[in-house]
C-alpha cells in the first residue's frame, strides 16, 4: 500500500486563523508577518497589538508544524513553492496569491454562503436588500427554525430591540450602566508584551506610525480567547443584548455587546458555530428570542451579505459616490482629537475609539457615519479611515459598511433611505445630550446642535437626488416649514471644516 501523499503547505492570512481554515489535524502552515503592511497605512495602534498577537499566538500553538515568517514583502516568504491558500478577504490578496505560480487558491471558508449562491440569488435584482439575503439563509442552514417558520413566529424583531437605554435606578451611585457584567477580558501574556516592544521599536524607527492609544487588549487573540468570550456573553450578557442594542450611554461603550466581531473577523470563530450557541441558548430559555435572532441576524445575515458585496460588486463599487461628496476628513477627526469636540456624542464616542479601537455599530452609523454623511466627506476617505481605525474593521468589512449603508453613496443599491438624523435621534437613544453645550431641538444660534442644523443642510444640499425617495417625502417636506432655513444654511457654511 503507497503511503498518501503529504498535505501542502497552508498560508493563513493573518485573518484566517481557526482550525477550520486547515485540513487536517497535522497540516504544516506558513504564517506571515509583513512589516511593510503596517508601514503604507496608519492603523491603530491596538489593531496592530491585535492582529499580531493573534498571529504570534496562532504561530506558538502551532509549533513544528508552523513556517512562521517575518518579512518586508508578503513574497518574500512565499517564493515560487508549493502552497495551498483559502480563498483570500481582499481583492488585493487574492490578485497577490493568483501571481504566485506555486499557490493554489481554495474556495473562501469562514463565511457561511458561498459566493455562487449569492451570485444566484443577486443576479436580475434591482435592490440587494440583507433582510431577503437573511430569510434564504435561515432557510438554508434551519437556523431558527420551526419547521417551514421562524421561530417566535417573526423572522425579523427589530421593533423589539430599539428601546433608549434605561434610566438610572434612584439611589444608584456612579455614571449610568446598562447594569450587565463586563465582557470577558483576555489577560495578556509575554507574546503581548514582546508585540508592544516590536510596535514601540518601529515607531521609534520612523517608518511606522500610528493612530490611537495603546492599551490593555481587549479582544480575543487566540481560539481558546474566542471560545470564553464567546460562553461569557451567551452566559451573562446575550438576554440583554437585543432590547438594547441601538441604544448608547456616555459611560458604557460596552453595554450588552458581545465584542465577537474582532475574533470573528480573526477567523478565530466559525460564524455558525457562533450562531448555533446563541439558538441553543435561546431553545435551552437562557435568551429571549428577540436577542437571540437579534445576534443570528448580525451574523448570517449582515456579516455574511457584506462579504459577498464586496465580491458581488466588484472593484469600481467602493468608489461610488452617487451624492458627490468631496470633502476630506478634517484632521481632528482623522486624528481621533476627541478634546477638540465640544458635542458630547462625537467627542465621547471619538475618545472610545481612540482608547479602544472599537464602538458598536450605532455610533459607527448615527454618530460617526451620520456626521460625515451630513458633511459630505468623502466616502472612499471615510472607508479607509473606518478600516484603519477599527480593530475588527477590514476592507470587506467596511465597504458596503460605508459606501452603501453609512453614506448612501451608491445610490440605494442596498439601502432603502440615507441614516441621516439630527440631533432628537441622539437624544432619545443615548444619555449624551443632556449636559451637552448644544441642545437637540435647536438649529440655528449658538446651542444650535450640530447634527440637527447638519441634517437639514444635508437634506437641503441634497434635495435633488432625495425627491424621488418616497421614505424621505416627509422630511423633504419639512424644510419649507423652516422658517429659519436662510440663517441655518450661513450658520453651517461658516462652520466649515471646524469642530463642532
Amino acid at each position: 500500500m503507497n503511503a498518501s501523499a503529504p498535505v501542502a503547505r497552508r498560508w493563513l492570512f493573518a485573518d484566517q486563523l481557526g482550525p477550520h481554515f486547515l485540513d487536517t489535524d497535522d497540516q504544516p502552515v506558513l504564517l506571515v508577518q509583513s512589516r511593510r503592511a503596517f508601514a503604507r497605512r496608519r492603523f491603530h495602534r491596538q489593531k496592530a497589538h491585535l492582529v499580531l498577537s493573534a498571529l504570534r499566538h496562532r504561530a506558538a500553538e502551532l509549533a513544528d508544524r508552523c513556517e512562521f515568517r517575518a518579512v518586508d514583502r508578503y513574497t518574500d516568504a512565499a517564493g515560487d513553492r508549493a502552497l495551498t491558500v483559502c480563498h483570500p478577504t481582499t481583492r488585493g490578496a487574492l490578485a497577490l496569491v493568483q501571481r504566485l505560480p506555486g499557490v493554489q487558491v481554495l474556495p473562501a471558508r469562514g463565511f457561511v454562503t458561498g459566493m455562487a449562491d449569492f451570485a444566484a440569488w443577486a443576479d436580475g435584482r434591482g435592490r440587494l436588500l440583507m433582510e431577503d439575503h437573511y430569510r434564504i439563509a435561515r432557510r438554508r442552514q434551519g437556523v431558527l427554525m420551526d419547521g417551514d417558520e421562524p421561530a417566535g413566529g417573526r423572522w425579523n424583531f427589530d421593533a423589539d430591540n430599539r428601546e433608549p437605554p434605561p434610566k438610572p435606578r434612584r439611589g444608584r451611585s456612579g455614571p449610568p450602566t446598562l447594569g450587565v457584567p463586563e465582557p470577558w477580558w483576555p489577560q495578556e501574556d509575554e507574546i503581548d508584551e514582546q508585540v508592544r516592544r516590536d510596535l514601540d521599536r518601529w515607531e521609534r524607527d520612523g517608518d511606522v506610525r500610528f493612530v490611537g492609544r495603546d492599551g490593555p487588549r481587549r479582544f480575543a487573540a487566540t481560539r481558546d480567547e474566542a471560545l470564553q468570550a464567546l460562553e461569557h456573553f451567551v452566559a451573562h450578557r446575550l438576554a440583554a443584548f437585543g432590547r438594547y442594542e441601538d441604544a448608547m450611554l456616555a459611560d458604557d461603550a460596552w453595554m450588552a455587546h458581545s465584542l465577537l466581531s474582532a475574533p470573528l473577523n480573526l477567523g478565530l470563530l466559525d460564524p455558525l458555530e457562533v450562531v448555533h450557541r446563541v439558538e441553543d441558548a435561546y431553545r435551552g430559555g437562557q435568551a429571549p428570542i428577540a436577542a437571540a435572532e437579534a445576534v443570528v441576524r448580525q451574523i448570517l445575515g449582515w456579516r455574511d451579505y457584506v462579504w459577498h458585496l464586496y465580491w458581488y460588486l466588484g472593484p469600481d463599487y467602493p468608489a461610488g459616490n452617487g451624492l458627490r461628496a468631496r470633502r476630506g476628513l478634517p484632521d481632528w477627526f482623522a486624528e481621533l482629537d476627541a478634546d477638540a469636540v465640544q458635542a458630547r456624542c462625537l467627542s465621547g464616542v471619538l475618545a472610545d475609539l481612540r482608547d479602544h479601537g472599537w464602538v458598536h455599530h450605532i455610533p459607527r452609523l448615527m454618530v460617526l457615519g451620520n456626521f460625515a454623511l451630513q458633511q459630505g466627506w468623502d466616502p472612499a476617505e471615510l472607508t479607509d479611515w473606518f478600516h484603519r481605525c477599527f480593530v475588527d474593521g477590514y476592507e470587506w468589512v467596511m465597504v458596503a459598511n460605508v459606501v452603501g449603508m453609512s453614506q448612501f453613496a451608491d445610490g440605494g443599491r442596498i439601502t432603502t433611505k440615507p441614516y441621516a438624523a439630527g440631533g432628537a435621534y441622539i437624544n432619545r437613544m443615548s444619555d449624551y445630550c443632556g449636559p451637552c453645550v448644544y441642545r437637540p431641538t435647536v438649529r440655528v444660534g449658538e446651542q444650535a446642535c450640530p447634527f440637527t442644523a447638519g441634517y437639514w443642510n444635508f437634506l437641503h444640499r441634497h434635495r435633488g437626488e432625495l425627491s424621488g425617495n418616497h421614505r424621505m417625502a416627509q422630511p423633504l417636506r419639512g424644510l419649507d416649514r423652516l422658517a429659519d432655513l436662510d440663517a441655518l444654511l450661513d450658520q453651517e457654511r461658516r462652520r466649515g471644516t471646524d469642530p463642532p
